[in-house]
């Protein structure tokens, strides 16, 4: 195992990781940008090195600066967590080449499946059923107009490089499809410095629903369970819970296999998420993405199973044995929620940075927070918003309602704004409670603030 581990990140994410390095004595070393060098994760971190700059590109997404602070602090490791360099192909060759462990897959995994085109037609080869899609890059607006033409309306539009929900856009006919494919393509090029463009068959109030797997060096796939990750915002995620309430058993085996063939089929080493669309009505599914690191709701996997998932990395990623024996792999028990608390606006969810003046959170039975803030702290308008992860297991789905309701009411948040309202709403909203909520929850919620 590692003796010293760098996080190239920050935040929630870093001090996450930060934990389960202390729980097992190795050492933690945090990178941290000019506004983050007293910032909760490089407080906790056993060193800190500073990268010098502020933005993104200057710091925690500027592989050279993050291989440097490796070395000058004798990591043998590099742990991306999520968002910034986890699914950068060209990150991982470039820390591998420098000798360095990268705690993710390989790097050719991460280079297919960041090319959402390339996983579909992976996926498909797998044995995977997808939904009609485009099959080559969309590039202009005639592309676009030919591809809808025999996939239909309505349409998904999604950058192909792109990820997390960002650039997805949905057109109900040509006009809007034209509109929606300009700015997209200027989008994903902006952002992720490929223009290219999916059209996809849009698939109406779908449940999401994704699969967690561990891929150990031997090639054994051990499936975890699912998630249920239909609350979403801008096709962003806001609540995950395991078991979905959604997914009846035959459903869930199906889905369990499907994610096991395809992880198979790439020869998958460490921790992903294979994730699929489910139409209820029919039963049936469709090959989605993967995700090839470790996902923001992880710690729903974490409680329902009772593993540690970055140790779980970790080992892969040193070649050695996970924690449990493959032939006896952990199954799940109770039902977990988790709501991704962030310093936003809770009706237009728009980014509310600011200094945190009072930061109180709750505790007690089944509750689990993952935060990276305290009192003091400024949100930086720099990077993502995410606060804290907050988290109920229960013996079964009311019982975990019932705990993150009475847990949201204990969140105390002041200085900027948060979401924490709009979970108020949520946890207590009918169509939640009894399960049957679709893609719309957050539309509904959102529309009936408004009134």
């Amino acid at each position: 195992m590692f003796e010293t581990v760098l996080i190239a990140n920050r935040g929630e994410a870093a001090c996450r990781v930060i934990r389960t390095l202390r729980k097992h004595g190795i050492r933690s070393i945090a990178i941290a940008s000019d506004n983050d060098m007293t910032a909760r994760h490089a407080r906790e971190a056993d060193e800190v090195i500073p990268l010098g700059g502020e933005a993104p590109a200057d710091t925690y997404l500027n592989v050279a600066k993050v291989i440097q602070a490796a070395r000058t602090s004798g990591a043998q490791a590099i742990h991306p967590v999520f968002g910034f360099l986890a699914e950068n192909a060209a990150a991982a060759k470039a820390i591998r080449a420098a000798g360095l462990a990268f705690v993710g897959p390989s790097t050719e995994a991460i280079a297919a499946m960041a090319d959402k085109i390339r996983s579909r037609i992976l996926a498909g080869r797998a044995g995977l059923a997808v939904s009609r899609g485009s099959e080559e890059p969309i590039l202009t607006v005639e592309d676009a107009k030919k591809a809808a033409a025999s996939i239909g309306y309505p349409i998904m539009i999604k950058p192909s490089s792109g990820g997390g929900g960002i650039g997805m856009v949905v057109a109900k006919d040509e006009s809007e499809l034209v509109k929606a494919v300009d700015s997209t393509l200027k989008r994903a090029l902006r952002l992720f410095g490929d223009p290219a463009l999916l059209l996809e068959e849009f698939v109406s109030n779908a449940r999401h629903i994704e699969v967690q797997v561990l891929g150990l060096a031997d090639g054994t796939i051990i499936p975890l369970g699912e998630r249920d990750c239909t609350a979403q915002r801008r096709y962003q995620k806001v609540a995950e819970e395991s078991p979905s309430p959604a997914v009846a058993s035959d459903l869930r085996r199906h889905l369990i296999d499907a994610a096991k063939t395809f992880s198979q089929a790439l020869g998958y080493q460490g921790v992903g998420t294979v994730e699929f669309l489910v139409d209820q009505v029919q039963e049936k599914f469709v090959f989605l993405e993967m995700n090839t690191r470790l996902q923001v709701e992880h710690p729903v996997t974490e409680l329902v199973t009772g593993l540690d998932l970055v140790w779980e990395q970790l080992l892969v990623a040193a070649g050695d044995d996970p924690s449990f024996s493959p032939a006896d792999p952990p199954t799940s028990s109770g039902h977990c929620i988790e709501v991704r608390v962030c310093a936003e606006d809770p009706v237009t969810f728009r980014p509310a940075p600011g200094r945190i003046e009072r930061w109180e959170v709750p505790s007690g039975v089944g509750i689990r927070v993952d935060d990276g803030y305290a009192a003091g702290d400024a949100v930086s308008p720099y990077y993502d918003s995410l606060l804290a992860k907050l988290c109920a297991v229960g013996a079964d789905r009311p019982e975990a309602v019932e705990r993150l309701a009475t847990a949201i009411d204990a969140f105390v948040i002041e200085g900027p704004r948060s979401n924490l309202p709009f979970f108020q709403k949520l946890l207590r909203h009918p169509a939640f409670v009894d399960g049957s909520y679709g893609s719309d929850i957050v539309t509904r919620i959102v529309e009936g603030s408004r009134r």
